[in-house]
């Protein structure tokens, strides 16, 4: 096995697909991900396989063509642009001489770079350790098992075995200071419930252009560039709408298709933020010609979070590239459903800010609760919040309550309860609602 060099930014990207015609967008997004990283691409090789073969992924005859272009071009690292198995990585190094990454490397690599706080840096490196995990062997000389021989032999523990309990432990490590860092966040969020001020969560394939909306309506200063993965670490400000009302916007890390598992798990904590917001800010390219795939992608992310059911409001940004003028739009109930903006330029952010009001202001809501005998302390709750209108007792020691209050408060009620959405039965027209006794 060779020596890895302990650097190398020259690049031959493979561009891996199903039998077909290949897909352009997926190539340039995968060789704007490379340049992200920092690589300097100086070849592309196309693929095209209906099966991948196990041994390389490609063929025989599109490996040696590989060969030639890493030889030609002098090039320290292939990138991958299909998910490779731990082997497969491992025999087209051994066959090319160089460094092998998959597209899942490449995005961790990426998010190395750009993690700047503590609890961002420990989500990566969780992530890649987990990556990592599958590929002890034969990655590096010095993990060969254990050689015999007078004067060689040890404690009976080979290299790769001290490595992988090494790497288990340290896993164990970073998950429990994670929990900490989540404890926080979640005493944070609980506080923010307390004081009743909502929370309007940005999320959006990356380079939508989150980081430069989130700077245009709170004057964070938060990185923002013309990049894949620009900010990964999530900012957290509070802002005061037009009529007064306080809100705490959070700008969370960007999707990308085929995110990586190792990735979505790590930063699970942080997207939280999207996950418990009262609102989510939905940010779409209007210029990208596929925004439709980048928003099913999204929605996809976001219903693994079960942040699907959250209010939200699609942001189409950037109409400063196309002859669009910024617009609202409304559904039935007169509510926004997309903006057309353009945070560079300021246009069409008062209609946002708008339609943040509407959806944000607290709208009442009356139903019937029933609560079993057990559930005392939900009872005492809704008390707490002087939204019981009236009560009865049922049949079984339970309570028949009437309620009336917040949309919002009662989505928080229900979420923290666990109790499910349509547990609030509407009263009939006809129901009168009498007063509490």
């Amino acid at each position: 096995m060779f020596d890895r060099p302990q650097s190398g930014e020259r690049a031959v990207l493979i561009h891996a697909s199903a039998a077909g015609v290949p897909d352009t967008d997926e190539q340039q997004e995968f060789s704007e991900l490379a340049r992200s990283a920092g690589a300097v691409v100086v070849g592309e090789v196309q693929s095209a396989r209906r099966r991948p073969d196990p041994r390389y992924f490609i063929g025989a005859g599109k490996l040696e063509t590989l060969k030639h272009a890493v030889d030609s071009a002098r090039a320290e690292l292939a990138i991958c642009s299909a998910p490779l198995s731990p082997s497969q990585e491992r025999n087209l190094e051994k066959a090319l001489r160089c460094r092998v990454l998959d597209r899942a490397g490449l995005i961790l690599d990426i998010f190395a770079q750009r993690a700047q706080s503590f609890e961002g840096k420990l989500q990566v490196e969780l992530a890649q350790l987990k990556h990592l995990s599958t590929r002890l062997v034969r990655g590096w000389t010095h993990l060969e098992r254990q050689k015999g021989g007078i004067g060689l032999r040890g404690p009976g523990e080979t290299q790769l075995e001290t490595d992988r309990r090494l790497l288990g432990h340290r896993i164990r490590q970073l998950n429990s200071r994670l929990e900490q860092v989540d404890q926080r966040r979640t005493l944070n969020r609980q506080n923010r419930v307390r004081a009743e001020i909502a929370t309007v969560a940005l999320v959006g394939y990356t380079n939508a252009g989150k980081s430069t909306l989130f700077n245009a309506l709170t004057e964070a200063g938060v990185y923002a560039q013309d990049q894949l993965f620009a900010t990964l670490d999530p900012t957290v400000r509070r802002l005061s709408l037009p009529d007064g009302l306080p809100i705490v916007l959070a700008d969370t890390v960007g999707f990308v298709r085929d995110l990586p598992h190792e990735l979505v798990a790590a930063f699970r904590s942080t997207l939280k933020e999207a996950r418990e917001a009262d609102l989510i800010l939905h940010l779409i390219d209007a210029s990208d010609s596929n925004r439709w795939q980048r928003v099913r992608q999204v929605n996809s992310v976001l219903s693994q979070l079960e942040a699907d059911k959250i209010p939200q409001i699609r942001v189409y940004n950037k109409i400063d590239r196309l002859d669009r003028k910024p617009r609202l739009t409304t559904n039935r109930e007169g509510d926004g459903r997309a903006v057309w903006l353009s945070a560079t330029t300021g246009e069409g952010i008062p209609l946002l800010l708008e339609a943040m009001e509407k959806r944000l202001k607290p709208g009442s809501v009356r139903g019937c609760l029933r609560l079993a005998a057990c559930q005392g302390r939900q009872r005492a709750r809704l008390f707490e919040l002087g939204a019981v209108v009236s009560e009865s007792v049922t049949d079984d020691g339970g309570w028949r309550l009437e309620v009336d209050m917040a949309e919002r408060d009662l989505r928080r009620f229900l979420k923290r309860e666990n109790l499910a959405p349509d547990t609030l039965e509407p009263l009939p027209a006809e129901s009168p609602v009498t007063a509490a006794n």
